[in-house]
Protein backbone atom coordinates (compact mmCIF):
# COMPACT_ATOMS: atom_id res chain seq x y z
CA UNK A 1 0.00 0.00 0.00
CA UNK A 2 0.98 3.55 -0.58
CA UNK A 3 2.86 4.47 2.32
CA UNK A 4 1.77 8.21 2.24
CA UNK A 5 -1.63 6.29 2.95
CA UNK A 6 -1.05 4.04 5.40
CA UNK A 7 0.78 6.95 7.63
CA UNK A 8 -2.54 8.20 7.80
CA UNK A 9 -4.25 5.22 9.12
CA UNK A 10 -4.79 4.33 12.75
CA UNK A 11 -5.24 0.98 14.11
CA UNK A 12 -9.17 0.45 15.28
CA UNK A 13 -8.55 -1.52 18.41
CA UNK A 14 -6.26 1.21 20.23
CA UNK A 15 -6.03 4.18 17.63
CA UNK A 16 -2.08 4.04 17.79
CA UNK A 17 -0.61 4.52 14.00
CA UNK A 18 -0.13 1.47 11.69
CA UNK A 19 2.72 0.49 9.71
CA UNK A 20 3.61 -2.52 7.17
CA UNK A 21 4.73 -5.85 8.56
CA UNK A 22 5.12 -9.45 7.70
CA UNK A 23 2.65 -11.53 8.87
CA UNK A 24 4.16 -15.12 7.57
CA UNK A 25 3.96 -15.11 3.92
CA UNK A 26 0.87 -12.38 3.54
CA UNK A 27 1.32 -8.79 3.96
CA UNK A 28 -0.42 -6.84 7.00
CA UNK A 29 -0.49 -3.52 8.75
CA UNK A 30 0.39 -3.72 12.34
CA UNK A 31 0.26 -1.44 15.57
CA UNK A 32 2.87 -0.50 18.43
CA UNK A 33 0.71 -2.77 20.57
CA UNK A 34 0.88 -5.89 17.73
CA UNK A 35 -2.32 -5.47 16.32
CA UNK A 36 -1.92 -7.08 13.15
CA UNK A 37 -4.85 -6.41 9.75
CA UNK A 38 -4.42 -8.54 7.06
CA UNK A 39 -3.75 -7.16 3.97
CA UNK A 40 -6.01 -9.21 0.89
CA UNK A 41 -4.44 -10.29 -1.96
CA UNK A 42 -7.10 -7.82 -3.98
CA UNK A 43 -4.82 -4.96 -2.47
CA UNK A 44 -7.39 -3.87 0.52
CA UNK A 45 -6.98 -4.31 4.15
CA UNK A 46 -9.32 -5.58 6.67
CA UNK A 47 -9.45 -2.54 9.78
CA UNK A 48 -12.41 -3.91 11.10
CA UNK A 49 -12.24 -3.93 15.12
CA UNK A 50 -14.66 -7.25 15.22
CA UNK A 51 -17.49 -8.23 13.18
CA UNK A 52 -19.28 -5.96 10.45
CA UNK A 53 -23.09 -5.62 11.38
CA UNK A 54 -23.69 -6.49 7.66
CA UNK A 55 -21.65 -7.60 4.62
CA UNK A 56 -22.94 -4.43 2.12
CA UNK A 57 -23.38 -4.98 -1.51
CA UNK A 58 -23.13 -8.27 -2.94
CA UNK A 59 -21.23 -9.38 -5.67
CA UNK A 60 -23.99 -9.13 -8.26
CA UNK A 61 -24.66 -5.34 -6.82
CA UNK A 62 -21.40 -4.87 -7.35
CA UNK A 63 -20.87 -5.71 -10.74
CA UNK A 64 -23.93 -4.29 -11.93
CA UNK A 65 -22.73 -0.79 -10.38
CA UNK A 66 -19.32 -1.21 -12.07
CA UNK A 67 -21.18 -1.63 -15.36
CA UNK A 68 -23.22 1.38 -15.37
CA UNK A 69 -20.99 3.54 -14.11
CA UNK A 70 -18.15 2.48 -16.94
CA UNK A 71 -20.91 3.48 -19.35
CA UNK A 72 -20.69 7.10 -18.13
CA UNK A 73 -24.61 7.09 -16.25
CA UNK A 74 -23.48 8.97 -13.73
CA UNK A 75 -20.19 10.73 -14.54
CA UNK A 76 -22.06 14.01 -13.44
CA UNK A 77 -21.55 13.04 -9.75
CA UNK A 78 -18.16 12.59 -10.48
CA UNK A 79 -17.25 15.46 -12.11
CA UNK A 80 -19.43 17.73 -9.77
CA UNK A 81 -17.72 15.97 -6.92
CA UNK A 82 -13.98 16.33 -8.84
CA UNK A 83 -15.07 20.11 -8.80
CA UNK A 84 -15.64 20.70 -5.44
CA UNK A 85 -13.32 18.76 -3.93
CA UNK A 86 -10.61 21.02 -6.17
CA UNK A 87 -11.99 24.14 -4.13
CA UNK A 88 -11.78 22.38 -1.05
CA UNK A 89 -8.30 21.05 -0.93
CA UNK A 90 -7.13 24.37 -2.10
CA UNK A 91 -8.84 25.28 1.50
CA UNK A 92 -6.04 22.64 3.39
CA UNK A 93 -3.20 22.74 1.07
CA UNK A 94 -3.33 26.98 2.65
CA UNK A 95 -3.48 25.80 5.91
CA UNK A 96 -1.19 22.61 5.90
CA UNK A 97 0.89 23.07 2.53
CA UNK A 98 3.28 20.34 3.97
CA UNK A 99 0.93 17.54 3.73
CA UNK A 100 -0.76 15.27 0.81
CA UNK A 101 -4.61 16.40 0.70
CA UNK A 102 -6.18 12.92 2.40
CA UNK A 103 -9.39 12.52 0.24
CA UNK A 104 -11.31 9.77 1.65
CA UNK A 105 -14.58 8.39 0.43
CA UNK A 106 -16.95 6.74 3.05
CA UNK A 107 -19.19 4.15 1.55
CA UNK A 108 -16.78 4.19 -1.79
CA UNK A 109 -18.45 1.34 -3.50
CA UNK A 110 -16.26 0.42 -6.62
CA UNK A 111 -14.21 3.76 -6.01
CA UNK A 112 -14.96 5.21 -9.36
CA UNK A 113 -16.03 8.40 -7.58
CA UNK A 114 -13.16 8.59 -5.42
CA UNK A 115 -10.79 7.80 -8.57
CA UNK A 116 -12.37 11.25 -10.53
CA UNK A 117 -11.51 13.15 -7.66
CA UNK A 118 -8.21 12.27 -7.28
CA UNK A 119 -7.70 12.54 -11.20
CA UNK A 120 -8.40 16.34 -10.74
CA UNK A 121 -6.10 16.82 -7.95
CA UNK A 122 -2.84 15.11 -8.58
CA UNK A 123 -0.96 15.65 -5.58
CA UNK A 124 -3.93 14.00 -3.30
CA UNK A 125 -4.14 10.48 -1.69
CA UNK A 126 -7.41 8.46 -1.52
CA UNK A 127 -8.76 5.82 0.84
CA UNK A 128 -11.76 3.88 -0.15
CA UNK A 129 -13.97 2.85 3.11
CA UNK A 130 -16.59 0.32 2.66
CA UNK A 131 -18.05 -2.89 4.55
CA UNK A 132 -18.47 -4.41 1.07
CA UNK A 133 -15.64 -7.04 -0.04
CA UNK A 134 -16.52 -7.45 -3.89
CA UNK A 135 -16.38 -3.64 -3.91
CA UNK A 136 -13.35 -3.49 -2.18
CA UNK A 137 -11.54 -5.72 -4.75
CA UNK A 138 -12.71 -3.12 -6.91
CA UNK A 139 -12.00 0.15 -5.26
CA UNK A 140 -8.16 -0.83 -4.28
CA UNK A 141 -7.29 -0.64 -8.40
CA UNK A 142 -9.82 2.36 -8.64
CA UNK A 143 -6.58 5.02 -9.28
CA UNK A 144 -2.86 4.42 -8.77
CA UNK A 145 -2.90 7.18 -5.64
CA UNK A 146 -5.71 5.82 -3.66
CA UNK A 147 -5.77 2.50 -1.09
CA UNK A 148 -9.10 0.69 0.53
CA UNK A 149 -9.91 -0.58 3.79
CA UNK A 150 -12.75 -2.65 5.35
CA UNK A 151 -14.45 -0.39 8.05
CA UNK A 152 -17.98 0.48 9.03
CA UNK A 153 -18.73 3.58 8.81
CA UNK A 154 -21.02 3.54 12.37
CA UNK A 155 -17.57 2.28 14.58
CA UNK A 156 -14.75 4.19 14.99
CA UNK A 157 -13.12 5.41 11.12
CA UNK A 158 -9.44 4.10 11.53
CA UNK A 159 -7.83 7.50 10.91
CA UNK A 160 -5.93 10.07 12.48
CA UNK A 161 -7.87 12.74 14.29
CA UNK A 162 -8.48 16.18 11.93
CA UNK A 163 -6.16 14.63 8.68
CA UNK A 164 -8.33 14.34 5.83
CA UNK A 165 -8.80 17.42 3.50
CA UNK A 166 -11.88 16.00 1.96
CA UNK A 167 -14.60 13.21 2.84
CA UNK A 168 -16.75 12.21 0.30
CA UNK A 169 -20.49 10.67 0.97
CA UNK A 170 -22.24 9.71 -2.03
CA UNK A 171 -25.67 7.67 -1.24
CA UNK A 172 -24.12 6.29 1.70
CA UNK A 173 -24.69 6.62 5.40
CA UNK A 174 -23.54 9.32 7.28
CA UNK A 175 -21.81 9.55 10.87
CA UNK A 176 -21.51 13.24 11.49
CA UNK A 177 -19.42 12.59 15.06
CA UNK A 178 -16.80 10.57 12.77
CA UNK A 179 -16.27 12.59 9.87
CA UNK A 180 -15.98 15.92 11.78
CA UNK A 181 -13.17 14.32 14.29
CA UNK A 182 -11.28 12.73 11.19
CA UNK A 183 -11.50 16.05 9.19
CA UNK A 184 -9.34 18.70 9.23
CA UNK A 185 -10.45 21.68 10.90
CA UNK A 186 -9.97 23.77 7.03
CA UNK A 187 -11.28 20.37 5.33
CA UNK A 188 -14.94 19.61 3.63
CA UNK A 189 -17.42 17.12 3.73
CA UNK A 190 -19.19 16.37 -0.18
CA UNK A 191 -22.66 14.89 0.77
CA UNK A 192 -24.88 13.41 -2.43
CA UNK A 193 -28.07 12.91 -2.37
CA UNK A 194 -30.80 11.79 -4.28
CA UNK A 195 -33.27 14.67 -5.51
CA UNK A 196 -37.17 14.29 -4.95
CA UNK A 197 -37.57 13.00 -8.41
CA UNK A 198 -34.47 10.44 -8.77
CA UNK A 199 -35.09 7.73 -11.55
CA UNK A 200 -38.58 9.31 -10.53
CA UNK A 201 -39.69 7.56 -14.41
CA UNK A 202 -38.90 3.78 -12.83
CA UNK A 203 -40.55 4.03 -9.55
CA UNK A 204 -43.81 3.40 -10.02
CA UNK A 205 -43.45 1.27 -13.13
CA UNK A 206 -41.12 -0.96 -11.40
CA UNK A 207 -41.80 -0.55 -8.18
CA UNK A 208 -38.84 1.07 -6.83
CA UNK A 209 -38.30 2.25 -3.45
CA UNK A 210 -39.15 6.16 -3.82
CA UNK A 211 -37.07 8.87 -1.98
CA UNK A 212 -37.46 9.70 0.88
CA UNK A 213 -39.26 13.20 0.68
CA UNK A 214 -37.38 14.49 4.11
CA UNK A 215 -34.30 13.70 2.96
CA UNK A 216 -32.54 17.12 2.92
CA UNK A 217 -33.88 17.23 6.65
CA UNK A 218 -32.47 13.63 7.87
CA UNK A 219 -28.56 15.01 6.69
CA UNK A 220 -29.15 18.07 7.92
CA UNK A 221 -30.33 16.09 11.53
CA UNK A 222 -27.03 13.78 10.82
CA UNK A 223 -24.72 16.25 10.94
CA UNK A 224 -26.17 18.77 12.91
CA UNK A 225 -23.70 20.14 15.48
CA UNK A 226 -20.64 18.58 13.53
CA UNK A 227 -20.68 20.74 10.26
CA UNK A 228 -22.03 23.68 8.69
CA UNK A 229 -23.73 23.80 5.06
CA UNK A 230 -21.58 25.97 2.78
CA UNK A 231 -23.67 25.47 -0.49
CA UNK A 232 -26.24 23.23 -2.36
CA UNK A 233 -26.73 22.33 -6.02
CA UNK A 234 -28.57 19.65 -7.92
CA UNK A 235 -27.27 18.17 -10.94
CA UNK A 236 -29.57 16.44 -13.14
CA UNK A 237 -29.39 14.61 -16.73
CA UNK A 238 -31.80 12.71 -18.65
CA UNK A 239 -30.51 9.20 -19.70
CA UNK A 240 -32.10 6.94 -22.77
CA UNK A 241 -31.31 3.41 -21.62
CA UNK A 242 -32.16 0.02 -23.00
CA UNK A 243 -34.16 -2.78 -21.30
CA UNK A 244 -30.81 -4.49 -20.11
CA UNK A 245 -29.38 -1.41 -18.50
CA UNK A 246 -32.51 -0.83 -17.03
CA UNK A 247 -31.98 -4.07 -14.74
CA UNK A 248 -28.60 -3.06 -14.37
CA UNK A 249 -29.37 0.09 -13.15
CA UNK A 250 -32.35 -1.31 -10.44
CA UNK A 251 -29.73 -4.19 -9.68
CA UNK A 252 -26.89 -1.96 -8.48
CA UNK A 253 -28.88 -0.03 -5.60
CA UNK A 254 -31.08 -0.61 -2.81
CA UNK A 255 -34.22 -1.95 -4.86
CA UNK A 256 -31.75 -4.82 -5.65
CA UNK A 257 -32.86 -6.30 -2.15
CA UNK A 258 -36.24 -5.57 -2.46
CA UNK A 259 -37.67 -6.94 -5.70
CA UNK A 260 -38.75 -10.02 -7.20
CA UNK A 261 -36.26 -10.71 -10.42
CA UNK A 262 -39.05 -12.45 -12.48
CA UNK A 263 -41.65 -9.69 -11.86
CA UNK A 264 -38.73 -7.23 -12.48
CA UNK A 265 -37.49 -8.56 -16.11
CA UNK A 266 -41.58 -8.61 -17.02
CA UNK A 267 -42.29 -5.12 -16.06
CA UNK A 268 -38.97 -3.99 -17.82
CA UNK A 269 -39.41 -5.85 -20.90
CA UNK A 270 -43.35 -3.65 -21.19
CA UNK A 271 -40.94 -0.72 -21.12
CA UNK A 272 -40.79 1.16 -24.21
CA UNK A 273 -37.38 1.88 -25.27
CA UNK A 274 -35.07 4.03 -25.12
CA UNK A 275 -36.78 3.93 -21.74
CA UNK A 276 -36.17 7.99 -20.39
CA UNK A 277 -35.13 8.30 -16.52
CA UNK A 278 -34.25 11.11 -14.58
CA UNK A 279 -30.74 11.63 -12.87
CA UNK A 280 -31.35 13.86 -10.18
CA UNK A 281 -28.77 14.69 -7.33
CA UNK A 282 -28.52 17.18 -4.82
CA UNK A 283 -24.45 17.60 -3.48
CA UNK A 284 -24.10 19.57 -0.44
CA UNK A 285 -20.57 21.15 0.83
CA UNK A 286 -20.35 21.35 4.99
CA UNK A 287 -17.47 22.55 6.56
CA UNK A 288 -16.54 21.21 10.10
CA UNK A 289 -18.10 23.35 12.84
CA UNK A 290 -15.67 24.82 15.02
CA UNK A 291 -13.96 22.25 17.79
Amino acid sequence: MDARIVDRLRCPVCAEPLAEAAAGTARALRCPRRHSFDVARQGYVNLLAGRAPHAGDTAEMVAARADFLAAGHYDLISSALAAAAADAADRVRAARPEAYPLVVDAGAGTGRHLAAVLAALPDAVGLALDVSKPALRRAARAHPHAAAALADTWQRLPLADADAAVLLNVFAPRNGAEFHRVLAPAGTLLVVTPAADHLTELVGALGLLRVDPDKADRVADSLGGHFIEVAAAEHRRELALTGPEVATLVGMGPSAWHTDPAGLATRIAALPEPVRVTVAVRLTVWHPAPR
